[in-house]
């Protein structure tokens, strides 16, 4: 019989084998993609067998990417409504998180409830209302209908909530005994506590609105006030296959903004959510 610490060896083994095979699975398409993006002569048809190394290597299909001044145009409306996403759903969240985390009024247990019920309705049901909304105030083909949904948001609401939830109450107790309001403990003293937390919603929202589609599909019909996905759904819907190693290498450049984030953030973000999990909610 195999001892206790060699069946905890084959058993990890087994394990690690099976999450690099999904690993390779999972990542496979976006390899795929900027091989295509990377042969002069791209074939959009899957190839058999499986290469990533393109047999034609040219940076062709990037040479006219970056020629596309409509691509500039569409990241400089993404990044803009980007950085009005994260800074204003931040702002809300710590807001809000810290009166329901430190606050004490009337009807907080039922506000909170009604916040979590929130993120429970799908946004297909709320498409048409809000749609009749911007409509009725003649806000559709402008960008307040793509920065003004996005003020509140729920879910990072709930993260701050938790996250100023595990923060000790000797920092306000010691605070108020010093002669701090409310707003001064806050802005002072949890503000500067909330690193990881800021860091998570960040990344949270900027991938939120890099990679909105639908909505903006909705209300937004000017060439000059399109995002990346509605460039990069026009360019495709325009040229098809033709032009498929084009349309690749939109696609890679349409999500480098996400994987830079992502790489900058990462290990705030594991922290945060290391941290939540140690109070169980």
């Amino acid at each position: 019989m195999l001892s206790s610490t060699k069946r905890d060896a084959a058993t990890k083994a087994v394990i690690t084998i099976l999450l690099a095979a999904i690993g390779c699975i999972m990542i496979y398409p976006f390899l795929w993609m900027i091989s295509v993006s990377l042969e002069r002569t791209a074939n959009v048809a899957l190839p058999f067998p499986p290469r990533f190394i393109p047999e034609l290597f040219s940076w062709f299909n990037y040479g006219l990417v970056f020629e596309n001044n409509a691509l500039f145009l569409a990241y400089g409306n993404s990044t803009f409504l980007a950085c009005v996403h994260v800074a204003m759903s931040i702002a809300s969240a710590l807001l809000g998180g810290y009166a329901f985390s430190r606050g004490s009024f009337k009807g907080k247990r039922i506000l909170y409830i009604a916040v979590l019920a929130t993120m429970m309705i799908p946004f297909e049901t709320r498409l048409i209302p809000m749609f009749t909304m911007f409509n009725d105030l003649g806000l559709i083909n402008t960008k307040y209908p793509l920065i003004l949904p996005s003020i509140i948001d729920a879910l990072g609401l709930v993260l701050a909530k938790q996250y100023f939830d595990q923060l000790p109450e000797g920092l306000r107790e010691s605070a108020k005994m010093d002669g701090a309001g409310e707003f001064k403990t806050y802005f002072f003293i949890f503000v500067p506590l909330t690193g990881p937390i800021t860091a998570t919603l960040a990344i949270l929202a900027f991938q939120e609105s890099w990679n909105s589609f639908i909505w903006p599909l909705v209300v937004i019909n000017d060439q000059h006030l399109k995002t990346v996905p509605l460039f990069l759904s026009s360019f495709s819907a325009e040229n098809g296959d033709r032009l498929a190693g084009v349309t690749m290498a939109l696609t890679a450049m349409s999500i480098m903004p996400i994987l830079l984030v992502f790489i900058f953030f990462q290990k705030y973000i594991i922290r945060s959510v290391a941290l939540s999990g140690l109070k169980g909610e």
